[in-house]
């Protein structure tokens, strides 16, 4: 029985998404994000005209986020690689995030948002996989120094039921109640 790995042919396209935290004045966090889409083999558009292999896609989104009430406080758009001239007029379409929490349901929320053409699905793929690596950057940023117990809580309702590990009465989420619990 073959694997997929054993199928596998040439690659023809590659898109990397990245997201880098940086630690802000004040507990806040700025994160950016980076989506780069490369063809890697000759393409023929609707016309029949032969493309070489390029890059299609390069954004980068920077999130201000508040340390206190993870909210989304100030979003930049950078779009320095684009398939289209039209592509430059939704640089200002995630403008309607700010203010909102990065909590969940956010997924959900964003989706709904931006249904129907209202804006670039490529920067609302790469908002989506930003909004984790906020919170994992955010208590990495904050875990740099002995966390304040008023935050415990915090990281409880942040963790819970957000994977296998951190389900709901699951043992992880236990043992940091009670560890929680411990130090109080």
């Amino acid at each position: 029985m073959s694997t997929l790995k054993d199928r596998m042919g040439d690659k023809v396209h590659h898109r990397n998404i990245s997201t880098t935290t940086h630690s802000c004045e004040n507990g806040d966090i700025i994160v950016e994000g980076e989506l780069i889409d490369n063809r890697l083999v000759d393409t023929f558009d609707y016309q029949g005209e032969k493309t070489p292999p390029r890059m299609i896609h390069h954004l980068i989104v920077r999130l201000l986020i508040n340390g206190q009430t993870f909210t989304i406080d100030d979003v930049e758009v950078d779009m320095p690689g684009i398939p289209r001239e039209q592509c430059i007029e939704t640089a200002d379409s995630l403008d309607r995030i700010k203010g909102i929490r990065i909590v969940q349901g956010f997924t959900l929320k964003i989706k709904e948002m931006y249904l129907n053409g209202q804006g670039c699905a490529h920067l609302v793929e790469l908002l989506l996989a930003m909004a984790p690596a906020a919170v994992q950057g955010f208590w990495t940023a904050l875990s740099q120094k002995p966390i304040p117990k008023d935050l415990s809580s915090m990281a409880v309702s942040f963790l819970t039921d957000t994977c296998w590990v951190w389900r709901k009465e699951g043992p992880a989420i236990c043992q940091l109640i009670e560890e929680i619990d411990k130090n109080d």
